[in-house]
């Protein structure tokens, strides 16, 4: 089966996850790609990072899901959350439509989060979640471990996060 990684990546958590997907599968990998790089595949594996809750990249198989009819799709996304189900479940159901959610195989991978790294309007939007964080007055260990972030940078990439994905993409 003829596959590609294909990926958009901010900060560098999502193309280490593309390139770990390639290898492991021994396809290609694009950076970027258009529906014109993927059209020739029959099994495309999207990815990108989260941002403000939603993926980055990932509407190169939502938007052209009729197109792609018949191929075997997975979309991963990449963010700083746990990815417990309480979010996660929310999270997909904002991101994908029931059809997209059926049609798509869909892979959470906790990446990690570097403030200094950010640019100046990730750095506005990440300062308005730590205001908000901050007033949390029971804050769980996950929202703490954020806060502790913006001041040590955290990265939680793992290879053996990929069992599943790599599981499924293989029996597909």
């Amino acid at each position: 089966m003829k596959t590609i990684v294909v990926y958009k990546s901010k900060y560098g958590y999502t193309k280490r996850y593309a390139e770990w997907i390639a290898e492991e599968l021994s396809c290609d990998i694009k950076e970027n790609a258009a529906f014109s790089d993927i059209s020739g595949y029959d099994m495309i594996i999207c990815g990108g990072g989260c941002y403000a809750g939603t993926i980055n990249g990932s509407k190169l198989i939502t938007k052209n899901l009729a197109r792609l009819s018949g191929k075997k799709l997975i979309l991963f996304a990449v963010g700083t959350s746990s990815g417990a189900d309480k979010d996660i479940i929310p999270f997909w159901e904002k991101n994908l439509t029931v059809e997209q959610r059926q049609a798509v195989a869909h892979f959470y991978l906790r990446g990690g989060f570097d403030y200094s790294r950010l640019g100046s309007t990730d750095k506005l939007l990440m300062n308005m979640l730590k205001s908000h964080l901050k007033k949390i007055k029971d804050p769980d260990e996950e929202t703490r471990g954020l806060l502790a972030a913006y001041d040590t940078p955290v990265d939680f990439t793992d290879n053996k996060r990929l069992k599943e994905l790599l599981e499924y993409a293989r029996n597909a």
